[in-house]
């Protein structure tokens, strides 16, 4: 095992991470939700918020694995906050020379998959890092790895934001200065939590909405103001045979295409309904005031659409659509979507099938 050197600014380093007051702090919810985040970004199964101290590395927030602290000589981010500008990935650590025998890998949690980016302060000293781990050998893509960084960025805002509040609390300020700054805090902790929701409801990598902000939408397209039942249409949308792309033809053109059917699914329904990633190579159309006749006749002209996207190979789609039913849960008229394309896929793919 290579234990982790120290900077050569190390009582600099040191000095400025004392000045937050955090370490053996409770835990709070603002670092959770970010873990949270960062863990279902990047398909970990670990993740945690970690600070370096002198000798040990503590962890803020962690989930996936019990733990409070580890010996710094031990640490994989004591190495990630040495390349500050960096985010540090091991795709398997057991192949890496600094790692392969380090207990966190030969022993629990078993490490293998590792990923971390550093927290920079103000002064671009690196305090600790924000960081994803697995026990299977895992890789990131380009925007996995961009919003790993970006999510650190929102935990040394926090940790700022933290900062300051305590500053308030520990100085006697006059009463307009002291007004001004709850009045900055208020703004700032604004804008940090409409860019975090707008992060736990966008899929990062072809920027429709996710699941979970689906899941709300439907349920508020199905009845209108007065609590009336609307005429909605649902449909689920499943790249044919994507394992085979993805196979053959790498996991980067996996994500083109991705990427670009998103591009599509905005262009063919923006005004008119709103699709959203369903999770891997489905999604999910909602259509309100539609028909189900009108809403096979869009999905079959999505059809014809994505077999024509320039993509240098063949691509298509299989569709099911199903109309919302007075008394029908959201649930169950997913469900019959879902039964409608499992029809499609079994009838050839490339094609539409409608629910009864």
């Amino acid at each position: 095992m290579i234990k982790p050197e120290k900077p050569a600014n190390e009582a600099i380093r040191l000095a400025a991470l004392y000045r937050y007051n955090i370490l053996d702090s409770q835990k709070e919810k603002s670092f959770d939700d970010l873990v949270t985040i960062a863990k279902a970004v990047c398909g970990a199964s670990m993740a945690a918020v970690t600070l370096i101290d002198a000798e040990r590395q503590w962890f803020k927030s962690i989930e996936g694995v019990d733990a409070q602290e580890l010996p710094r000589s031990e640490s994989m981010c004591g190495h990630a906050i040495l390349q500050p500008s960096e985010v540090m990935v091991v795709e398997d650590a057991c192949q890496d020379a600094r790692f392969h025998d380090n207990p966190n890998v030969t022993g629990d949690p078993k490490v293998r998959f590792y990923a971390g980016a550093p927290l920079i302060n103000t002064d671009g000293l690196a305090l600790g890092t924000l960081c994803v781990f697995d026990p299977q050998p895992h890789r990131l893509d380009h925007q996995q790895t961009e919003a790993l960084a970006a999510l650190s960025r929102q935990v040394m805002l926090v940790m700022e934001l933290r900062r300051f509040a305590l500053d308030i609390q520990s100085h006697m300020l006059e009463r307009d200065d002291y007004e001004k700054l709850l009045a900055e805090y208020h703004d700032v902790l604004l804008a940090q939590n409409a860019d975090l929701a707008e992060q736990s409801r966008t899929d990062v990598l072809t920027g429709l909405p996710n699941r979970r902000a689906m899941s709300v939408a439907l349920e508020a397209s199905v009845q209108d103001a007065d609590g009336q039942p609307r005429q909605t249409a649902v449909a689920l949308v499943d790249i044919d045979h994507f394992k085979h792309i993805n196979d053959f033809n790498g996991h980067a053109t996996g994500d083109r295409v991705l990427a670009e059917l998103g591009v599509l699914l905005r262009a063919q329904f923006a005004g008119r309904g709103l699709a959203a990633r369903y999770g891997g190579e489905e999604f999910v159309v909602l259509m309100p005031d539609t028909e189900l006749r009108t809403a096979e006749l869009q999905c079959d002209f999505l059809r014809m659409a994505v077999a024509d996207l320039p993509l240098g190979f063949p691509v298509t789609v299989s569709i099911g659509v199903a109309a919302h039913r007075p008394g029908d849960t959201v649930d169950q008229t997913v469900a019959r979507a879902h039964a409608a394309l499992y029809k499609a896929k079994g009838n050839g793919r490339n094609r539409v099938e409608t629910a009864p």
